[in-house]
């Protein structure tokens, strides 16, 4: 009896192995298909001194020194970029003709008395239309008083940042076209490109941020507001504390 169930368990255990085996063996198989198979997405470097598939394509003898190739040294100069006095702006704004300008006049104010109009002033800023987008030039007459021959001008309407070239709906389009219909900047900046503007994507990206900073009181009134209410819905992938998502 003991013969036999001896080679009863030897026989299970001899069956358990070729099964290990053949897994192993399945599973050796599959690796070697992800090292060595065609993958789209997917390389494996292999250090060159263990490439077995350049086994004799290499020739081992040694060679003579390398000849020295003749070099030569060119030098040349080039003008300094300048900026298209018809196409970029003071501030670096870039528009082909194509990009409708709008030129706004601004009344000189009333406080100035009597005056001469000797020049102007210009400022150019980026403005968004339904679908397109056009150039405001502001137009500011530099006068001069003549109670007391001094010259006198005064500021473009202000900006939502000081010194910006965009004009406040090509923030407020920037934003509703991101965040309620999901367009990517990388989209928007191609758009403004079809349009005809150049920036610099990087631009775009800066505006967004700032813009956030301008929209935190209204995010925190309304994290108050939520706080205040008897039921709270959230989403799991964010968590608040007081002062927005972590």
């Amino acid at each position: 009896m003991s013969t036999v169930s001896d080679t009863t368990r030897e026989g299970e255990r001899i069956v358990k192995l070729e099964a290990r085996v053949r897994e192993l063996t399945q599973q050796v198989e599959w690796f070697k298909r992800q090292l060595f198979g065609r993958k789209s997405e997917k390389r494996v470097w292999v250090d060159e001194l263990v490439q077995p598939l350049l086994d004799g394509l290499v020739d081992e003898e040694p060679r003579g020194p390398v000849p020295a190739v003749p070099t030569e040294t060119i030098t040349y100069e080039r003008s300094k970029k300048q900026r298209d006095a018809g196409c970029v702006t003071e501030r670096g704004l870039r528009f082909d003709d194509s990009v409708p300008v709008v030129t706004i006049t601004l009344p000189v104010p009333a406080e100035v008395g009597e005056y001469d109009v000797i020049g102007e002033d210009v400022t150019h800023r980026l403005a968004q239309r339904p679908g397109s987008y056009v150039v405001l030039k502001y137009v500011r007459p530099v006068v001069k008083r003549k109670a007391d021959a001094s010259m006198c001008s005064w500021p473009a309407p202000p900006a939502l940042w000081s010194g910006s070239l965009a004009d406040v709906s090509v923030i407020a389009g920037l934003l509703v076209d991101k965040f309620c219909h999901h367009l990517p900047l990388y989209r928007q900046h191609q758009r403004l490109g079809l349009c005809g503007v150049q920036l610099s994507r990087r631009i775009l990206t800066q505006w967004v941020h700032r813009s956030a900073g301008l929209l935190a009181p209204i995010a925190a009134a309304q994290l108050r507001h939520i706080l205040l209410s008897k039921t709270l819905a959230m989403d799991d992938k964010f968590v608040w504390n007081e002062f927005g998502p972590l």
